[in-house]
């Protein structure tokens, strides 16, 4: 599947039922670049602009980039008249924005599914010197009894969630995302004690708790919020669906049930 039309038919359950991002998202800018409501900031794949009002509420100019049109009209219809909205369509390879136009690009959720080397060239047009880039990730945690056989119902049943998983992009790829594209070295120091200007700036790894309280209805659409799971007429619809039920049923604490995540920041 085209990755920019996977979440056409799940818009819905996207607003309703996925994870927002804690406030400390900010604080890790502040800290290590910075920031403020001042800055200028690109989202892409903003989605239905779940990443993009975090920004909004602190201030920010934000351009929320989207490729796919029924999660961009429903970000618009949500956001399109706070100030500092500005809807964008386009991609990751190619955002369409100005050069050198934006403090800091956040990817929330998105990363995994960009191109890495044409993306890479791409933030590094529009960035401006001195700007920043976060990728955020809501990280679902695998500890409790219920989290990990809400696991294994993701591997019954996702036709493709082994592969699309964003937990495949390695800490590894991330910092060579990041690293500087080579330049020519200079002449060879004469003091083999000078230190090399070539040095990639390692990431800055910044990690907040986040939650989500579901009952039995929300759970079930944060379920369906997701690419891989089929829907309605599926073979496997019904019987994931009791399947999910059961587990609900197991283990609810007086009608509700928990996802506890790692939102992990890598900012650089």
């Amino acid at each position: 599947m085209d990755n920019t039309q996977r979440f056409s038919n799940r818009v819905d359950n996207y607003v309703k039922y996925r994870p927002g991002y804690p406030r400390d998202v900010l604080h890790f800018l502040s800290e290590i670049k910075g920031f403020n409501a001042h800055w200028t900031v690109a989202d892409i794949g903003s989605g239905t602009g779940i990443s993009t009002s975090l920004f909004l509420d602190n201030g920010n100019t934000v351009y929320a980039v989207e490729p796919n049109a029924p999660m961009r009209g429903k970000a618009e219809e949500l956001l399109g008249s706070r100030a500092g909205f500005i809807s964008i369509d386009g991609t990751a390879e190619n955002t369409t924005l100005q050069p050198a136009s934006i403090d800091l690009i956040i990817a929330g959720q998105a990363f995994h599914w960009f191109n890495p080397l044409p993306t890479k060239k791409e933030f590094t047009r529009i960035l401006r010197p001195g700007g920043a880039i976060a990728l955020m990730w809501n990280e679902r945690q695998k500890s409790s009894d219920f989290e990990k056989a809400y696991e294994d119902l993701l591997q019954t049943y996702g036709t493709d969630y082994k592969n699309v998983n964003h937990s495949n992009i390695t800490e590894k790829e991330i910092a060579a995302f990041f690293q500087p594209d080579p330049v020519q070295p200079p002449p060879v120091q004469s003091s083999p004690f000078q230190p090399s200007p070539f040095q990639p700036p390692s990431f800055h790894l910044k990690v907040a708790d986040n939650r989500q309280t579901f009952d039995w209805e929300r759970l079930k659409g944060r379920l369906l919020s997701s690419s891989y799971i089929p829907l309605e007429p599926a073979d496997t619809y019904n019987k994931m669906i009791r399947d999910l039920k059961n587990i609900f049923e197991t283990y609810q604490q007086n009608g509700f049930v928990y996802f506890d995540y790692q939102t992990k920041v890598y900012i650089a």
